[in-house]
């Protein structure tokens, strides 16, 4: 267990940081997005360089107080979002935004931890290039976040998670020692990859500083599409049809609920929808194409296919980037919508693609048992990554189903457990799922994680109750 930073300790940290280096916390800061919980803090570090985020986490491991790396405050599962055990030092990387370098002839950028992600799509575009990574908070999340997330978004399905985005990185390690490791290599073949061990471990093992990204070439021409479909079934079996006859021009391919559209006018009246009568499944295309080729042309063709093969039964196509915008924001707004109803619970999970059609409608109805349950299930279809949230009936609250959301909870996670799909697809473990990462992970994964956590943070000092539990002896 972590030790508090005591007044003394709270003194030593001033003395070694260059002034203003440390603040105390914002109002709203450090809570969870949903309104659930509160993250406490001894102290919120906003060093400016590495060799100041070397000197905070060094002194934290010599006193043996907690770490929590801060990004942009947006993630959902409560890894930046410390709510007991002795209150540990936040560090910020809001100062470290910097875009390093830009390499565009190897198409690689190199960019500080604390960039928003939006500038670093802006440093790429600048240079005729692409960073593709896209999520609904690009706004105001950083990229050192995304990363120890390894965050996944709108466009997984052609240029995969951001591990696969990533070549290099600067870290420091628990002990405050600095990795240099920002190179910008396709191939290094030179023992344990220790860049893939940090994505994705939330902090629990190191905080990431810099990273070397990868871009790509910019598509020449883009366009989208809205096509009904009948089922899930009938979404699958349209993806099978348009990689075979487009390729890898398929950026996107999302799939949504009438009830997403339900929840769009009912909180959002005044956002226009591509169909009078909200269908009950939908697909979202978005293709990326350069040279002669015309996506319009693509879509089309794609749309003649699927209707004579009996998939798509209609269908609206972007006739410029401002209708192809217009479709996106109907996506981007679902989880808005959602956040406006209420949900009992969320659920972000991955799913085998062959298996989501049987998925959907036995998870309704063994919700629909429990109690009278609205699901608005939508996501990313290309990679089997779906957002499938329970919400009260209509003209009922939230509060209403307090007493079932564990339950709630439970009876999508068992059944997600039962088709071999993950429990969490791209927000990460943090502190709620950790007891579900106990649950349904393979004992020997688990216990190797706790190893290597052992091995690399013997103190237990770097998030300190994210993803895997404290337990009081453990680091003794």
């Amino acid at each position: 267990m972590t030790q508090p930073a005591t007044a003394a300790f709270l003194d030593r940290l001033v003395a070694a940081l260059p002034s203003g280096t440390l603040r105390a916390r914002r109002p709203g800061e450090l809570e969870d997005p949903r309104g659930r919980y509160h993250g406490q803090a001894a102290v919120i570090a906003c060093p400016g360089r590495v060799e100041e985020v070397s000197t905070v986490v060094r002194m934290c491991h010599e006193a043996g107080v907690g770490v929590v790396p801060l990004g942009g405050g947006t993630g959902l599962v409560l890894g930046q979002v410390a709510y007991d055990g002795p209150a540990p030092v936040i560090l910020s990387l809001e100062r470290m935004t910097a875009i390093r370098a830009v390499y565009a002839s190897e198409n690689v950028i190199i960019a500080e931890a604390g960039a928003i992600l939006t500038d670093v799509q802006a440093a790429a575009a600048e240079a005729n290039r692409l960073f593709p990574l896209s999520l609904a908070s690009e706004g105001s999340c950083r990229i050192g976040g995304n990363l120890a997330t390894n965050a996944g978004g709108l466009n997984v399905l052609r240029y995969g998670n951001a591990r696969d985005l990533c070549l290099g990185l600067e870290a420091v390690m628990p002990d405050g020692s600095i990795w240099h490791g920002l190179k910008r290599l396709r191939k290094d073949n030179t023992g344990y990859d220790l860049r893939n061990l940090l994505i994705g471990a939330e902090g629990t093992l190191g905080v990431i500083t810099a990273a070397s990204l990868r871009l790509f070439p910019r598509p020449d021409h883009a366009a989208a599409a809205v096509f009904v479909v009948s089922s899930p079934q009938a979404a699958l079996e349209l993806l099978a049809m348009a990689q075979a006859m487009i390729g890898d021009g398929i950026s996107a391919f999302e799939l949504m609920s009438g009830m997403g559209f339900a929840f769009l006018s009912e909180t959002m009246p005044d956002l226009r929808q591509p169909f009078q009568s909200p269908p009950e499944w939908c697909v979202l295309i978005d293709l990326g194409l350069s040279g002669v080729s015309d996506p319009e042309e693509r879509l089309s063709a794609l749309f003649e296919a699927g209707s004579a093969a009996g998939l798509v039964s209609d269908g609206v196509l972007s006739q410029n980037e401002a209708q192809r915008q217009a479709f996106w924001a109907l996506r981007e707004n679902i989880p808005e919508a959602n956040r406006r109803i209420g949900s009992i619970s969320s659920h972000d999970i991955s799913i085998p693609l062959s298996r989501i059609p049987e998925f959907i409608p036995e998870g309704i109805e063994r919700l629909g048992k429990i109690a009278d349950i609205r699901v608005n299930c939508f996501g990313h279809l290309g990679d089997g990554n779906l957002h499938y949230n329970a919400f009260p009936a209509k003209g009922r609250s939230r509060a209403e189903y307090e007493n079932v959301r564990g339950a709630v909870k439970a009876c999508v996670h068992d059944l997600v457990a039962e088709y071999d799909g993950s429990i969490s697809a791209e927000h990460g473990v943090g502190r709620l799922k950790m007891e579900d990462l106990e649950r349904y992970s393979d004992p020997v994964k688990l216990a190797t994680m706790r190893a290597i956590k052992t091995a690399l943070d013997p103190k237990g000092i770097m998030n300190p109750g994210a993803v895997l539990r404290q337990i009081d002896d453990q680091f003794e």
